[in-house]
């Protein structure tokens, strides 16, 4: 018998709504780090980040209870859209231009695919954290958008395209620019991501 814990994120929504909290609180563990981060990674701000954080997941189980959930499985970009959008009503309300930053102690080897876990020690990988926190804080915000949507959301360049109302070809541009900024700061800095 599967325990809960290895249910897909699909039968996880079926059962929360047939009354099992803790497939919910199963799908919170799940996804937490990755929503927060990208919501910390928009919006700077700790305090703001854990309020939009929960107000996603207060808007995630309304939809759900509202039947109007039917991503079949894609719980993550789901999730991920939720929270962006309602990271740019926040900047809407309080006109601040977005930035995009990674929050301290934040796994970002997953995010560039660059550190090998079993050979770096704790130290190394905090030092290239810091080091690629502050490049992709360089980049355009455009340009940071994007990255972190694809990166951290695993979400399509379709759907990043529709999340900031722009063509797939701008998205994808956006990517690749910000990818070879960032080729070009590691280079230039000299710096070494293993």
């Amino acid at each position: 018998m599967q325990t809960i814990h290895h249910l897909s994120d699909a039968e996880l929504v079926h059962d929360f709504l047939q009354g099992n909290e803790c497939a919910l609180e199963t799908l919170v563990y799940r996804y937490k780090d990755k929503i927060y981060t990208a919501i910390y990674m928009l919006v700077k701000d700790k305090y703001t980040a854990e309020d939009i954080f929960q107000d996603a997941f207060l808007k995630m189980i309304k939809t759900m209870r509202d039947g109007r959930y039917a991503e079949q499985g894609k719980f993550l970009p789901w999730a991920i859209r939720v929270s962006h959008n309602l990271c740019m009503d926040h900047f809407r309300r309080t006109k601040q231009q977005t930035r995009v930053t990674l929050p301290d102690g934040a796994d970002i080897s997953e995010l560039l695919g660059m550190l090998d876990d079993s050979t770096a020690t704790r130290l190394e990988r905090r030092q290239v954290h810091e080091g690629v926190r502050s490049l992709i804080e360089q980049l355009p915000e455009e340009q940071r958008e994007v990255i972190v949507l694809r990166m951290y959301g695993d979400l399509s360049f379709k759907e990043i395209a529709d999340i900031t109302s722009v063509s797939i070809n701008t998205a994808l541009g956006r990517m690749r620019y910000g990818l070879i900024n960032l080729r070009r700061m590691i280079e230039e800095k000299q710096m070494v991501l293993r």
